[in-house]
């Protein structure tokens, strides 16, 4: 059955706490317990308005036994001892729902708070490629709409055992009172029970369409956003909120026919409940009007035990919609079938000698012509390292294997004497430093995104690096200074502070190796010539890598290193690749004549 499988799925998810869900099935139980108490008690209530003191023995032996609770209390005092002990009833009863309650809210969410912290450190360590092979819309909607609704799962699952717990005490009483009526009655709710299932069966498909359009609108809102500057310049306004309205009608549809379909379970079931109780009513009444009490009683729990069926039932539908969830948020939390970048053992202190490529391979898909392709060379300490080639040529892929963004095809990258996957991650990405042309700004403080390079970096510190950064200036002018909140992605700042404000963020770091990744590509002439200048600062005795696509801005380079389609083509100073009159020597005249024209 599909319900199973969820349950085995969330089974794990409660083994958290092991104790929780023990405590809930008691609590349930004993809420029931006091339920079935309090009206099994009205057949003595009703009984004591007719009878005396000797009271006359019952047919039935449950009857009889809490008949005798109450033999030896007088007739006058009788009604109101009966009718305080089923209101005690109800306030046990009560208070165990409510503790109930309270206790699983507690539990779902601590299960709901695990569930997204562990898909959120999914998304920090598994590789990049695995996170590039995923739409953006989707993983958000795992994040926050999926582990959400594993929590309604989970409520779900916890109702059902609650549910169940009821019903067996409900039965139970029923059984005491009378087992061939209960026979009987069971016989025809299980009938009911088929009948619902026949016409909740394709729920589990919708469940699954319901996760695909949540997925598919979630990546349209995500878009929309994101490339919202794009979408106002190209005039497709009418043209997205077209794509985004035949989305949006499909969530609105599949959760229409999700709701439909359990919707249908609660009035199915009463009105055949109902023509249930009646028959059953009608057809005892004929046969022997004198247990009337009991039969009132019999009924009047057989009422209460309805809902409860009903609820099964309800429980069963929702679980089974809720399957694809729960799968999904399993998926990501999965650690089996994912690619990690895998933490080394050696600690790293200090650059001493270089970093050596030998034989380096890497393919972002096995499928697909490899990215790069037998690379050796060497990055040495404290020199400055140009790698210029035509786009697509594998530069910035070069950089990821360096970061460790992604782990080797084939081949080894050494840092000094040790394998790069050796070394301590965290040791290693602390000495480095990245200034790219797509800088990200947080959306929060001029400030705390500085201090995001070094979070114990003191203010001094902070504002010391916005100095070097040519960024100090600018930031003053701002309504709050160092406090202004920059807003989403640093869009109340231009290209120009953006990336003045990520060069403070690397120099506060004080990296030992710095990555320059087309870092003034995109600027104006003016904020390049502020930027170069507080990179010159910034290089002296670091080891520098430089990516650009301006062959001005490496021509103090020490080495440049020429890829073209993934392999090292050229390499040399500036003076030797011109003379080899190569790629270089062909994008550095071309550049400059493309300048002079």
């Amino acid at each position: 059955m599909e319900e199973s499988k969820v349950i085995k799925t969330l089974l794990p998810l409660l083994k958290i706490y092991p104790w929780a869900i023990p405590t809930i099935v008691i609590l349930g139980v004993l809420s029931s317990f006091f339920e079935g108490l309090g009206i099994s008690l009205f057949m003595p209530l009703l009984q004591s308005l007719s009878q005396t003191d000797s009271q006359t023995a019952s047919s039935n032996f449950f009857v009889d036994i809490l008949n005798r609770i109450f033999i030896n209390i007088s007739t006058n005092n009788r009604f109101i001892i009966i009718a305080l002990c089923i209101l005690a009833s109800i306030v046990l009863k009560n208070c165990l729902v409510y503790s109930n309650t309270i206790l699983f809210g507690w539990l779902n969410s601590r299960i709901g708070h695990r569930l997204r912290s562990g898909i959120f450190n999914q998304f920090l360590t598994v590789t990049y490629s695995f996170l590039e092979g995923h739409d953006s819309g989707k993983l958000i909607n795992t994040l926050a709409s999926e582990t959400w609704r594993n929590g309604q799962a989970l409520s779900t699952l916890v109702s059902l055992i609650i549910t169940i717990c009821t019903i067996t005490v409900y039965v139970f009483i029923l059984l005491l009172i009378s087992w061939q009526l209960t026979l009987t009655v069971s016989f025809l709710m299980v009938l009911i029970s088929l009948v619902i299932q026949l016409v909740t069966r394709s729920v589990k498909t919708l469940g699954e369409q319901a996760v695909e359009a949540n997925s598919a609108l979630g990546n349209r809102m995500w878009e929309g956003l994101a490339g919202m500057k794009v979408i106002r310049s190209f005039g497709r306004e009418s043209y997205e909120q077209e794509r985004f309205d035949v989305i949006s009608k499909t969530v609105r549809k599949t959760f229409l026919k999700l709701d439909m379909l359990s919707g249908a379970v609660g009035p199915i079931s009463e009105v055949l409940s109902a023509v249930l109780l009646l028959c059953i009513l009608v057809i005892a009444l004929l046969q022997d009007r004198s247990s009337l009490p009991t039969l009132l009683i019999f009924i009047f729990i057989l009422y209460r035990l309805q809902p409860q069926v009903k609820q099964l039932d309800s429980a069963r539908v929702g679980l089974i919609a809720l399957t694809s969830s729960v799968q999904d948020v399993t998926y990501f939390l999965d650690h089996s079938d994912k690619p990690y970048i895998r933490s080394g053992h050696i600690d790293f202190k200090t650059l001493e000698q270089g970093i050596y490529f030998e034989s380096v391979n890497f393919s972002y898909n096995p499928l697909e012509k490899p990215a790069l392709q037998n690379i050796s060379m060497c990055i040495p300490k404290g020199k400055t390292t140009a790698i210029v080639g035509p786009s697509g040529a594998g530069k910035s892929t070069l950089i990821g294997l360096i970061c460790r963004f992604y782990d080797l095809t084939s081949g080894e990258i050494y840092v000094d004497r040790s394998s790069l996957q050796e070394l301590n991650l965290t040791d290693w990405r602390n000495q480095i430093a990245i200034v790219s042309q797509d800088v990200y700004m947080f959306s929060t403080t001029v400030l705390e995104n500085i201090a995001y390079g070094r979070l114990d970096a003191t203010e001094k510190e902070i504002i010391e690096a916005a100095k070097l950064a040519n960024a100090h200036d600018f930031i003053m002018q701002l309504p709050e200074g160092y406090n202004t909140k920059v807003g989403d992605r640093g869009v109340r700042l231009s290209g120009g502070q953006r990336q003045r404000i990520a060069l403070a963020r690397a120099i506060v770091r004080n990296p030992q190796i710095l990555i320059l990744d087309e870092a003034t590509n995109a600027l104006d002439t003016i904020s390049e010539h502020l930027i170069q200048e507080a990179l010159n600062t910034l290089s002296q005795n670091r080891t520098v890598i430089v990516i650009a696509h301006r062959l001005s801005t490496i021509e103090q380079a020490d080495q440049i290193i020429v890829l073209n389609e993934g392999r090292v083509v050229e390499q040399g100073h500036l003076q030797q690749l011109l003379e080899q009159k190569g790629l270089f020597a062909q994008l550095y005249h071309l550049q400059y004549r493309n300048a002079l024209t």
